[in-house]
């Protein structure tokens, strides 16, 4: 082993030299886990919420729109964005770098948080969502605590992206499952009191995430500090220096758009899908959840594809990068592909755990029976986004998500508007969106040449 190779971290290490394949599930299996325990996180807020009423349901759904697309920039862009720098610079050997880049995109992340802060605190944003009277009301004391704490939640996410650049996707899980069992306990207590504790309402929701947040962010900062860690992450100096914005700003700005390309996507296919009525909307958030049980696969598998690329790429192993990204895209099509197979083979077993509705439920199986053997093509999209966020190059994704989201707008007016064709013309335009961000992707990082450097 090089003197060099000997002073890395046994994780970098690992990423460099360790089998692929092992390597890689290694490093994702605790991704995968506390992502889960962050969606119980999410579903946990809505059972108590609606403990509530209808109202305060109401409100806190009119604010979750701007939440998740928080949480995803957050921990998807730019703490993806954090990974994927902090490993290339340990890859190359590069403790200091590594150091200083950390600490120039915690910087980014509280920037990135103020305009949360103080575009979404007002009520007149929720008015424009259509909410109205209580459901305004309660939407606005909730956005209110939760983007006043934005900080918190981009801080912990950044942290995270460094721990996983650092080979430690241990402790990223552990925080995640950390706060989301900090929240289970103390949600209920300060939205419905206890005692002396006045009860809160929705705002004790949001507090509650506010504040495990940032016991979480303290834990993993202490955690990055440590004098036994590759970056002693308080020990470096904290001087400006505009090349490491730079570096983390080229990588984390176009990773944000891929969130807003996916949601716009999103929100265009639930436009289209009202034109057929309330059933069908209803059918198809419904049969949709499914794909947010495989964005954790995606994401902790995707995660360590970021972490193992960039590292191999810093380290001028280009060929194995290579390989490390179609072991773990095809490991992920696998999964996905199969749980979409399930769905669109047994639609019924999804759906009548949700509704009753004999007409709700009909649209749903017709929607699952045509997207859901797609739902590969969606899993390997987001694994080869991860991939590319670790080499640096995003163009190809960004022009990817764009595809997907133009079949969405072009196909689904012409579907719905141009010939008038039914519900199932709509799912067959979702179902190719989701091939061809896949396929586009697929072809555009097997043509690529990642010898040549980082690039955005």
């Amino acid at each position: 082993m090089s003197a060099a190779a000997a002073a890395r971290s046994t994780a970098t290490h690992r990423m460099l030299h360790g089998p692929v394949l092992g390597t890689l599930l290694r490093l994702a299996t605790p991704n995968v886990v506390g992502l889960f325990a962050a969606t119980v996180m999410i579903g946990f807020d809505g059972y108590i919420v609606g403990r509530l009423g209808p109202q305060a349901l109401a409100g806190v759904a009119v604010v979750l729109p701007l939440a998740m697309l928080m949480l995803q920039m957050s921990a998807g862009a730019f703490g993806g964005s954090t990974t994927a720098v902090v490993a290339r610079a340990l890859g190359a050997d590069d403790a200091a770098l590594a150091g200083r880049l950390a600490r120039h995109a915690l910087l980014v992340g509280l920037a990135a948080s103020l305009p949360f802060t103080v575009l979404a605190t007002g009520p007149w944003l929720y008015a424009l969502m259509g909410a109205r009277d209580d459901a305004l009301e309660q939407a606005s004391r909730y956005a209110t605590v939760l983007f006043a704490g934005a900080a918190a939640v981009w801080t912990a996410s950044v942290l995270g992206g460094v721990a996983r650049g650092a080979g430690d996707m241990l402790a990223a899980s552990l925080t995640q499952i950390g706060t989301t069992v900090m929240h289970l306990m103390l949600c209920p207590l300060l939205v419905f009191g206890l005692g002396p504790l006045a009860p809160l309402g929705v705002a004790g929701a949001a507090a509650s995430t506010v504040a495990c947040n940032a016991v979480s962010a303290l834990a993993l900062l202490a955690w990055l500090s440590r004098g036994s860690g590759p970056l002693r992450l308080l020990r470096g100096p904290w001087q400006w220096q505009r090349a490491a914005f730079r570096r983390v700003l080229a990588l984390a700005l176009p990773s944000a758009a891929n969130p807003l390309l996916s949601n716009t996507s999103i929100a265009l296919t639930t436009a289209y899908a009202g034109s057929y009525g309330t059933a069908v909307v209803a059918a198809y958030g419904i049969a949709a959840r499914l794909e947010y049980i495989l964005v954790p696969i995606a994401f902790g598998m995707g995660s360590a594809l970021t972490a193992m690329v960039a590292t191999n790429l810093g380290a001028r192993q280009a060929a194995r990068a290579k390989h490390a990204t179609w072991a773990g895209a095809v490991l992920v099509l696998g999964v996905t592909g199969a749980i979409g197979v399930v769905a669109a083979l047994w639609p019924q077993a999804w759906m009548v755990m949700f509704t009753s509705d004999s007409v709700v439920h009909s649209a749903g199986v017709s929607y699952l029976r045509i997207v859901g053997g797609c739902y590969g093509f969606f899993g390997l999209g987001l694994a080869l986004f991860f991939a590319s966020q670790g080499a640096g190059r995003l163009r190809w994704p960004l022009a990817a998500s764009s595809l997907r989201l133009g079949v969405v707008a072009l196909g689904g007016w012409l579907a719905v508007h141009a010939t008038g064709g039914p519900p199932q013309a709509l799912y067959a335009v979702v179902a190719l969106s989701l091939c061809t961000l896949g396929l586009t992707l697929a072809a555009a990082i097997h043509a690529a040449d990642w010898d040549g450097g980082e690039r955005s």
